[in-house]
């Protein structure tokens, strides 16, 4: 049983990499469910303050994965059309059958949003959709660097495991 929920885990922890590059899948979250999985290995030695830990920030990352490019967007002069904007667009990008529709989404969700609000000043659309891709792409980064985080975590715990390492 054991094995079955190591590699069920690690493939939670593989696809949360790669989720946390889709807008589709939330990667950190399932990654934490890797770790949870391998924290209920009989073998693995169970430590409730690393799950906990990780369950926070997970948690914390998948809200901050919504609310930084609407952000991006009001930061760089964007109004409450252009976030709706940008969120309108990520959804319908992630499901537009274009390549890379999910990052041309929020950029083009945020300045028809800004261009509905004041069709004319497209500087200032243009510059709040700028704003949304910026914001888009720190998200992003944020979701794999933790990811890879728990990734890491996880090979960790598991090399521990495997030939009986303990620190």
């Amino acid at each position: 049983m054991d094995y079955l929920l190591l590699f069920i885990g690690f493939m939670c922890m593989l696809i949360g990499v790669v989720g946390s590059l889709l807008p589709a899948l939330p990667g950190p979250p399932i990654s934490w469910v890797g770790l949870l999985l391998l924290y209920l290995t009989e073998a693995i030695p169970m430590s409730y303050t690393v799950l906990g830990i990780t369950l926070v920030v997970a948690v914390i990352v998948g809200v901050l994965d919504y609310v930084i490019p609407a952000k991006g967007t009001k930061r760089f002069g964007g109004s409450k059309y252009g976030i709706w904007g940008t969120n309108i667009g990520l959804i319908v990008g992630i499901f537009a059958p274009i390549p890379l529709g999910f990052i041309i989404g929020p950029f083009v969700g945020a300045f028809i949003g800004e261009m509905i609000h004041d069709s004319t000043d497209s500087k200032k659309a243009m510059k709040a959709a700028t704003g949304s891709f910026i914001g888009f792409l720190a998200s992003t980064f944020m979701k794999f660097v933790v990811s890879v985080i728990f990734l890491g975590l996880f090979l960790v715990k598991f090399w521990e495991y495997r030939y009986n390492f303990i620190y």
